[in-house]
């Protein structure tokens, strides 16, 4: 496989090619995964919850991110790399640039900022210093306690004309990857249709130009017993963890998954 790039991620959305993309915390799954056929590996900060035991992200350290992102680029495989950039840490311009100065050192080729709006100068420092940002909205968890819990975001027409236009404005100020997360599928695929951009889904239909989802919980493992609607076992009826992700990844690929079952209306 040809290692994957941003020039290649943004073809496949030209020609309606959809992206697998995938949370990964250390070497040895990054070579599975890679090795799966996975487009993109994120190091989320959901490591908190799967790696930590952490009620949420917001207690997750730079120093974490940048220590997983090291680990998996020792295991990689060609396949893109984006990290988290952690809770409070691109508070400001010149925090921002440091903070995504550190992850892309560690082997990410892109950072990923939770926001609104208010992401766009951020996004437009860091690019003009040769950092590619993706652009996480809709359910942020990141802002969990102001959302009063983890809800679907972009139900009422007012807010999903408002989700949009922040799609738009993200993508001028530099964005170059957009994740959409908990959205009804409906406002999931006007996203992407607004934007020349990928747009990657998780929980956000299938119309989306590709999907994401946490490594344990396609596993079908959890420390709390709780799954959330756009969660798919793609261990069941697999024979290994290796055929577990070619399931998932092949299921992203021809569209099934997410069916209706694990969308938002």
């Amino acid at each position: 496989m040809a290692n994957t790039t941003l020039t290649h991620l943004k073809a496949m959305k030209q020609r309606g090619e959809k992206i697998a993309m995938l949370t990964c915390y250390d070497a040895t799954f990054a070579h599975t995964a890679s090795h799966a056929g996975v487009d993109i590996l994120l190091i989320g900060d959901s490591l908190g919850m799967t790696i930590q035991g952490l009620e949420n992200t917001i207690p997750v350290r730079l120093d974490d991110m940048i220590y997983h992102t090291a680990c998996v680029n020792r295991g990689n495989s060609g396949r893109f790399i984006i990290g988290d950039l952690s809770f409070m840490t691109y508070a400001s311009l010149e925090q921002a640039l440091e903070s995504s100065a550190r992850l892309m050192q560690a082997g990410a080729h892109m950072v990923k900022m939770e926001g609104g709006e208010w992401l766009c100068e951020a996004i437009m420092h860091l690019t003009r210093n040769g950092i590619p940002v993706c652009a996480h909205i809709g359910l942020t968890p990141q802002s969990v306690n102001v959302f009063g819990g983890f809800k679907i975001q972009g139900r009422g027409e007012k807010q999903a004309a408002e989700l949009i236009e922040t799609a738009r404005k993200l993508e001028i100020a530099g964005a170059a990857i957009l994740v959409v997360e908990c959205v009804p599928a409906s406002l999931g695929k006007a996203i992407t249709e607004a934007v020349s951009v990928p747009v990657i889904g998780i929980g956000a239909g299938a119309d989306t130009d590709g999907q994401v989802l946490v490594l344990h919980d396609m596993l079908g493992l959890s420390i709390t017993g709780r799954t959330p609607k756009f969660v798919k076992n793609f261990m069941e009826g697999a024979s290994s963890i290796q055929d577990g992700i070619v399931r998932y990844v092949s299921a992203v690929k021809d569209g099934s998954f997410p069916s209706s079952k694990y969308s938002y209306e």
